[in-house]
């Protein structure tokens, strides 16, 4: 079987699968967020938390609890790093340096799991377990019901009360995430992924050579690392690691788990606002560019070097940085879905993607999370760009543009503009700083335009919360580690601010009935406006970027 066909087969079972759980998980998360009825687990934290749970939040309350909430949890998670030579289960590693200790905190509190260090020589069992693989849970929780505060926006009127914080992220965590890391984590450990609490062990070579092999309570990481879009490893290689990822079949797994909450999300904004067919249009937004992207990096990393007889064609692909048990297509699959989902976790290492490749992968990235995007950020992101695009089409036919029987005022587009327009000041303002600066100059092991490329890729991924990136630039220096987690605080928390600012104005609305004249959002048309709308706004904001790194360097 050729890699290619073996590739789309891959991609076949994943939309199959994803298809089949699309109502069954999107009506749940719509039932998880609209139940009046409290579990008893959750009665109890809410009485251990002190916590109102009758009590409805303005959006204002709700984005201070959001903060503080992340807030507590960087402190939280610098403070375990700095003390973790004192603690058990250290595994002999001495305390995290501050620099990377405030870069990996901000980074796992804004669900970026931006890594700046290797996991297996940096941090011990205790700090990956309670530390890292909790706030996968929580910054996870947190973007989904940012997502749902929004989605409530379309269907409350008169009020700009959007529910409360706490108990949305308890739901999200004991209800959704927690039940399906428990089997996702089977699957996996059944699958071959580690899970043990086993000292590290070192051996001899048969070459004489001295080789530690660490252990580690991988399995139960590894899912809420996919699962949440988190994207932060055990390993420092990754999901490349056969610990993490040993066979063909947990890397098709893991696909499925970082694409499955995200694509299933639409179903519950359908259910939620009582019409299907307003998710069916999003998911096919999202679906139509996934499948773009997953096609593209496949295309240029299959057919690297067409015309000439190079060691790529030869190989039947651009293999360098490839994991051989999955292939260019296998790596192709992951780098596209990863990408798009804004999880940051690699199988093969996109600073040895093709040009062409890298570019795609760039462009998924600074989608900024919609395609299917991060759990709930996804959500929150598209219905943003779906109101530009009503407004877009009010525009064009005079009126003023109607979503969900909510119009959209000034008031609204302010908010929806800040929003789109913080991802691309941050990463670019960041970018030009460090190209400008010995500091950030020092770090390019790469000149030219892949060295322009790794820098865009870097703050790109670090401000929409990816996390992946081109190995080529020397991140771990005190420059980006930084500002890199500047970066990932203002590119989490600003646009979530817009977003629940925006929901409320929508929530203090009256509802209107739709005309005559009003757009109808549930057809194909309006599937293409949306594409347009998206391709047009990040093409223009990007391109310069693009043009001087990966168009450059693939047209060279």
């Amino acid at each position: 079987m050729s890699s290619a066909l073996a590739g789309w087969l891959q991609a076949g079972l994943l939309v199959a699968a994803l298809a089949a759980c699309y109502v069954p998980l999107g009506n749940y998360l719509a039932h998880v967020f609209t139940s009046d009825k409290d579990w008893r687990v959750e009665r109890f934290l809410f009485r251990l938390m002190g916590i109102d749970r009758n009590a409805d939040q303005r959006w204002g309350v709700y984005v201070r609890s959001i903060l503080a909430f992340s807030a507590v949890s960087v402190l939280f998670l610098y403070g375990l790093q700095r003390l973790q030579d004192h603690l058990m289960l250290s595994e002999g590693m001495t305390a995290v340096p501050p620099a990377t200790a405030w870069n990996t905190a901000a980074s796992f509190v804004t669900n970026t799991n931006w890594q700046n260090y290797a996991g297996e020589s940096t941090m011990g069992y205790l700090v990956q377990m309670t530390g890292l693989a909790v706030q996968q849970f929580l910054s996870a929780a947190v973007g989904l019901v940012v997502a749902i505060a929004m989605i409530r926006g379309f269907i409350r009127s008169r009020t700009d009360k959007l529910g409360n914080f706490w108990v949305d992220v308890t739901r999200a965590s004991i209800r959704l995430l927690l039940p399906l890391a428990i089997v996702g984590g089977l699957i996996l450990i059944a699958g071959g992924s580690i899970m043990n609490f086993h000292p590290y062990e070192t051996y001899t070579t048969l070459s004489g050579a001295k080789q530690t092999i660490p252990g580690g309570p991988v399995g139960s990481m590894e899912i809420i690392k996919d699962m949440g879009n988190n994207g932060g490893g055990f390993f420092n290689t990754n999901s490349a690691h056969p610990y993490e990822n040993p066979n063909p079949f947990t890397n098709w797994f893991e696909i499925f788990t970082l694409l499955l909450i995200p694509f299933a999300t639409p179903r519950a904004f359908g259910k939620m606002v009582k019409d299907n067919k307003q998710g069916y249009a999003l998911v096919a937004v999202m679906a139509c560019i996934w499948l773009l992207a997953v096609g593209g990096i496949s295309f240029f990393e299959a057919h690297y070097g067409v015309g000439g007889a190079t060691a790529a064609q030869i190989a039947h692909g651009a293999t360098e940085g490839v994991e051989t048990r999955f292939g260019t297509s296998g790596c192709s699959l992951f780098a596209a879905s990863t990408t798009v989902t804004s999880t940051g976790a690699v199988n093969c290492f996109h600073d040895s993607l093709t040009p062409f490749g890298g570019g795609i992968a760039l462009f998924d990235i600074a989608l900024g999370e919609i395609a299917p995007g991060g759990i709930g950020a996804g959500m929150y992101g598209i219905l943003i760009l779906a109101i530009v695009t009503v407004f877009v089409g009010g525009l064009m036919v005079g009126r003023t543009p109607e979503y969900i029987g909510k119009k959209i005022r000034p008031v609204e587009m302010k908010y929806a503009a800040l929003y789109f327009l913080t991802l691309p000041t941050v990463i670019l303002i960041a970018t030009g700083l460090s190209i400008g600066t010995h500091q950030g100059q020092s770090a390019i092991f790469n000149p030219g335009p892949h060295g322009l490329t790794e820098i865009v890729y870097a703050f790109a991924s670090e401000a929409n919360n990816n996390g992946s990136a081109f190995a080529g630039l020397g991140t771990s220096l005190g420059w980006y580690q930084t500002l890199g987690g500047i970066v990932m605080l203002l590119g989490r928390f600003a646009p979530e601010l817009f977003a629940l600012g925006l929901a409320g104005s929508l929530a203090r609305q009256q509802p209107v009935p739709a005309s005559a004249g009003t757009l109808d959002t549930r057809t194909p048309l309006f599937v293409g406006m949306v594409i347009g709308v998206i391709l047009v706004l990040v093409g223009l904001t990007y391109f310069p970027a693009l043009a001087l790194g990966p168009f450059a360097e693939g047209l060279h």
